[in-house]
Parts: C-alpha cells; sequence; structure tokens
C-alpha cells in the first residue's frame, strides 16, 4: 500500500508538473504588454507627424536594424535615424488611416508585429503629396530606456504593389 501511495504522489506530481509548463505556455497575450505596444506605436506615428527626431531615437534599440528597402539596410540607431533625418528634411511625414495588425506575438522580451500602413508624405518643396503604402514587420524588445519599455530592434518594410 505505501508503495501505491508513493507511486500515486509522483505520478500526481509529474501531472501537475506537465499541466503547469503547458499551461504557461499557452496563455492568452498579456494586456499590459499590448498597451505598451500600442503605446510605443501611437507615440512613434505622433513623432513622425511632428518631426521629432528625439521621440523617435527613445523608441529604437541601439542595435536595431532595419531595411527600408531591398536597396536601403540601416544597421544601428543612429543609420536609422540619419536615413529618417534625411527624408525628413525633404517630406512632411503623416501615418493615415488605422493600421492594420496582421500578426501580434509576444515571446517574452519580444513582440512580433505585421502591419499594413499607409504614410502621406507631403513634399516640402511645395510639389503634389502622395501616400506610400506597405506591409511591416517590427520585432520590439523589452528596454529600459524606453519611455514604454520597448523599442524596435528589427524592421523590414515591404511596399504594397498592386
Amino acid at each position: 500500500m505505501k508503495m501505491f501511495l508513493a507511486d500515486t504522489r509522483i505520478w500526481i506530481t509529474l501531472l501537475m508538473l506537465c499541466f503547469f509548463c503547458c499551461y504557461s505556455q499557452e496563455k492568452p497575450i498579456d494586456d499590459v504588454v499590448v498597451k505598451q505596444i500600442t503605446a510605443t506605436g501611437k507615440a512613434v506615428r505622433e513623432a513622425f507627424k511632428n518631426g521629432d527626431l528625439e521621440t523617435i531615437k527613445l523608441h529604437h534599440h541601439p542595435d536595431v536594424v532595419k531595411a527600408l528597402s531591398y536597396n536601403n539596410l540601416r544597421v544601428g540607431r543612429e543609420a536609422v535615424l540619419e536615413a529618417l533625418n534625411e527624408t525628413m528634411a525633404q517630406f512632411d511625414l503623416e501615418f493615415i488611416g488605422e493600421k492594420e495588425d496582421e500578426l501580434f506575438l509576444h515571446k517574452g522580451d519580444l513582440v512580433i508585429k505585421q502591419i499594413l500602413f499607409g504614410i502621406r508624405l507631403i513634399p516640402k518643396n511645395g510639389d503634389d503629396p502622395f501616400v506610400f503604402r506597405g506591409r511591416t514587420l517590427v520585432i520590439l524588445q523589452r528596454y529600459d530606456k524606453s519611455p514604454t519599455g520597448w523599442a524596435t530592434i528589427h524592421e523590414i518594410i515591404q511596399p504594397f504593389e498592386e
């Protein structure tokens, strides 16, 4: 009888451990993380609209890598900001419409988002404005120096083609 109870306790312990491990991997996305990531996106869009490079800088990790186009890979926050500064010298930028999240995946200290977006570019030389649409895959990493606790560490932009 003692052997049966000992075996039963071992099996119950193993089953509880297995249940806990499986359950913890399948929990829904944390609401706090969703709010932080949403705040990050909102801050970056507002900073684009206002030409605020300092705020944009706060939401990018120092080791960020961005593929802005096929022939335009930027490595490091300063390189990304340099490219953005060049663009902002020629255009005012404004995100238009509601962005559409195609993917939101949270794993530990990383969030992966895939988003459809549109940006109105208003040339500073008086030419007609135009809209750039595309899809972006953004990976954000927990980063204590960001106001929201998250910063972009990698991004790939895919232009929309009809």
